[in-house]
């Protein structure tokens, strides 16, 4: 069945984003199923980087159409930055370009309220980017939200926002003692962004579904990770809505009987953004290597990635929650140069052990890695484009990956270049 999800298999960060680029190849459609402009997925084409955060990387292909899904949350001035952005450097962004009239609006007062949250929780705060998102996703689900279809129906609009500002504006006064919004304000420039989005907005399950009834290869690509799913991970220091493969069918409405494939995209080590428990974090010289060599800075926000070494226990959780069908290993290059690598396979907790992800917390975040140490090796991996000719260290690395996860590796990144790229098996 041609539709395959490209979902993360950690806390984000994996390099999906050169995954959907190179799977384009042979998609008719790339659609975007969760998140917002929070996420970035850079894709590096002819030596030029391309960081993308709301339109899928799909429209680097010329015959690609590309799909903002229902499931996605819209800050319209960061979308049409983007579609400028892209514009300026030469790449189509016309009826290539479609977004759900169901999707949800990022309103002003979403990015206010984010930002004085996070600052109340002080030393608590979750470490959210401060767009916005949470609070988009807080309205959606108590059915006050605004959504992308709401700007074609000013008068609609209007009445909306006016509704949403009595509390609003109280909150923002009583609880933040900032000041509040102006309804007839909002209205202004968000009706002036729907002169220029007004003609991507469609009916995009309908699209989709269609697609998918005619044969068409489908690639439909999530943001974030598996660990930071809002049910599934390290909660409560995860996103805000559900990032995992099943939030292609929600965000996106297309049945899991359409589904072929789920391809979960790992580095050969792991990350993480922001505050929350990460048992093998490292905070040496091997932990500052990694983050150096591997350009660890996040892509939307710039800020410095934690890093550690590969979780074989958190990668089992996100092979059960998504239906793993293949890995995509990305980043083999990084790890070249080292004596010895380590993996962890269990956790030890109050004089227990686990092989199991921790859903508690505090257990998490108070458990101790147990490692399993690998052979390292000293040859590059860079730009190899054949399993035979990695080095045998890294291709023993690969395949303990693959025993302790209990899924098979389909593709193995060893560069940030489109065809420094190891494919075992075909996507399409």
């Amino acid at each position: 069945m041609p539709t395959v999800i490209v979902v993360g298999a950690q806390w984000g960060d994996e390099g999906k984003g050169k995954l959907v680029d190179v799977l384009t190849e042979k998609a008719d459609i790339v659609a975007r199923y969760q998140g917002g402009h929070n996420a970035g997925h850079t894709v590096v084409l002819n030596n030029e980087k391309y960081v993308l955060h709301l339109i899928p990387s799909g429209i680097l292909h010329k015959k690609t159409v590309c799909i903002i899904g229902n499931g996605v949350v819209v800050e319209p001035a960061a979308l049409l930055e983007e579609i400028q952005g892209l514009r300026k450097r030469g790449i189509k962004v016309e009826k290539n370009l479609l977004i759900s009239r169901n999707a949800h609006l990022i309103m002003p007062y979403h990015i206010a309220l984010d930002q004085a949250g996070e600052k109340m929780r002080g030393k608590k705060c979750i470490g959210t980017t401060g767009r916005g998102i949470g609070p988009t996703y807080v309205d959606k689900m108590a059915r006050t939200g605004i959504r992308v279809g709401d700007l074609l129906n000013p008068d609609m609009f209007l009445e909306k926002v006016s509704a949403n500002l009595k509390q609003i504006n109280f909150l923002m006064k009583h609880l933040y003692g900032s000041r509040g919004f102006s309804a007839r304000k909002i209205c202004d420039g968000y009706l002036g962004y729907a002169k220029e989005l007004g003609r991507h907005i469609a009916d995009t399950d309908v699209i989709i579904n269609d697609a998918a009834a005619a044969g068409k290869n489908l690639l439909l690509e999530g943001a974030q990770g598996t660990l930071l799913d809002i049910d599934h991970g390290t909660y409560p220091y995860v996103t805000s809505s559900s990032a995992i493969a099943g939030g292609a069918c929600t965000g996106l409405g297309i049945g899991p009987t359409k589904i072929g494939r789920v391809l979960g995209v790992v580095k050969a080590y792991t990350t993480r953004v922001g505050s929350g428990p990460f048992p093998t974090e490292l905070s040496d010289s091997i932990g500052e290597e990694i983050r150096r060599k591997g350009g660890e800075f996040g892509a939307t926000t710039g800020r410095p990635r934690r890093c550690g070494w590969l979780d074989t226990v958190i990668l089992k959780h996100s092979a059960m929650v998504n239906g793993l069908t293949g890995l995509a290993i990305t980043k083999l290059d990084i790890l070249d140069g080292l004596d010895t690598i380590k993996i962890c396979t269990g956790y030890k907790y109050r004089g227990k052990l686990y092989s199991h992800f921790l859903k508690e917390l505090d257990a998490f975040d108070g458990c101790t890695p147990v490692y399993e140490e690998m052979k390292g090796w000293k040859e590059s991996t860079l730009g190899v484009k054949e399993f035979r000719k990695l080095p045998k260290e890294a291709r023993a690395y690969i395949r303990r990956i693959e025993e302790l996860v209990g899924v098979k590796a389909d593709v193995i990144s060893t560069g940030r270049k489109r065809d420094e790229l190891i494919t075992l098996r075909k996507q399409f």
